[in-house]
């Protein structure tokens, strides 16, 4: 049973306890009925089971109560679907990361559509990467040109989760308020708009629904602008503010995962007439995958705290979080891969699907040489 003394933290309050509680019970009752061979209708299955759970609504804001995202609660939630199961925890993410700019930026009548995405009744998407800009945001080359009442949107953007299957995309493109990142403008774009199309559908070796979309003389109305026009970038980064910090907490879910099979499989596999728990060999390698877990875990839920307790940017803490806890994911689970012998690299084995699972979370969301760049600037500002 994976370790849960981390709860009893002071980062925590009871409903935290309880949250997670309850989610355990949950998961444990349902996400073992879910058919993954069809990755798209197991996505949207899970949305709705997540939505019919009444999980997503930490989602986003209740449009009829607005208030801030809880993102202790967004990381427990991801932390332990991820162990569970890595798909689920992908549902739950993109519609808090899909409708993210919405939740903190968006008007009255955009937020009419989290009514949807807090039920599962819709799914949502997050629009911004390109083939020609990733990591360097400020490049993106999609074009938003106003006439009249409406922006006329041209481009192209890859790599778009839960592209294909989603029902409204978070779509960042240029405006030209500016040079550079001071020129971009965040739009809420139903999928059925004329003029949006998806291009190509985009398989990875973690299964996840993936596309690329363009966007040949797509109108919309300017009451679709997220924020303010010129004001994109600051819309994106407030959004991966929240969100690294999740992309952190499935890493360490993962993690977890890895240590909890690893323990099952040292204390029951013999070698040399002994478990192979007494070998000290093994036991360096649990001692290291168990520091692992618990140092991510302090960097993530430091992250979540702070911007749950007022902090207006935490850059800097959840760049460290997402780092540490993204990298440090891939050697625990790389080390179960190595206890587990023939068996870790068996495909349809524990250690063998965290080990695709984990790649792309060191990728997504800003890669890890980013979350460098990041930290290294921050620290280079203190005095």
């Amino acid at each position: 049973m994976t370790d849960r003394s981390f709860l009893d933290w002071p980062f925590f309050e009871d409903r935290h306890r309880e949250l997670a509680a309850a989610l355990e019970t949950w998961c444990a009752e349902n996400l073992g009925s879910v058919d993954h061979s069809d990755t798209d209708a197991a996505t949207v299955a899970l949305v709705q089971m997540l939505g019919a759970g009444g999980w997503l609504r930490y989602s986003g804001p209740d449009p009829a109560k607005p208030a801030p995202l809880d993102v202790r609660s967004l990381c427990l939630i991801r932390e332990t679907l991820a162990r569970h199961d890595g798909l689920a925890d992908f549902a739950f993410a993109m519609q808090g990361l899909g409708m993210g700019a919405v939740s903190l930026f968006g008007s009255s009548e955009q937020r009419e559509w989290l009514v949807r995405t807090r039920k599962g009744a819709a799914l949502s998407a997050f629009a911004l990467s390109e083939p020609a800009s990733g990591s360097d945001v400020a490049s993106l080359a999609t074009t938003a040109v106003r006439d009249g009442n409406h922006y006329v949107l041209n481009g192209e953007k890859t790599w778009i989760s839960n592209g294909g299957i989603a029902d409204v995309y978070t779509v960042f493109a240029r405006t030209g308020e500016a040079e550079g990142a001071r020129g971009l403008t965040a739009f809420l774009v139903p999928a059925d708009t004329q003029g949006l199309e998806i291009a190509e559908r985009l398989e990875v070796m973690a299964p996840h629904p993936l596309a690329r979309l363009t966007f040949r003389d797509l109108r919309i109305d300017a009451g679709a602008v997220i924020g303010t026009p010129g004001e994109g970038f600051k819309v994106a980064m407030s959004v991966l503010d929240v969100f690294r910090s999740t992309v952190a907490a499935a890493a360490l879910g993962f993690a977890r995962s890895a240590l909890d099979a690893s323990l099952e499989r040292v204390r029951a596999r013999q070698l040399f007439g002994a478990p192979l728990s007494e070998l000290q060999m093994v036991q360096g390698h649990i001692a290291d995958m168990a520091l692992d877990v618990d140092a991510s875990a302090l960097l993530i839920y430091r992250a979540a705290w702070a911007k749950d307790t007022g902090a207006a940017r935490v850059s800097r803490e959840a760049a460290m979080a997402k780092l540490f806890a993204t990298d440090q994911a891939q050697r625990v689970i790389d080390k179960a891969v190595q206890l587990h012998g023939g068996d870790g690299v068996r495909v349809g084995s524990v250690p063998e699907r965290l080990y695709r699972e984990i790649r792309a979370l060191r990728i997504y969301e800003g890669a890890s040489d980013v979350q460098k760049v990041v930290i290294a600037r921050a620290t280079l500002k203190t005095p």
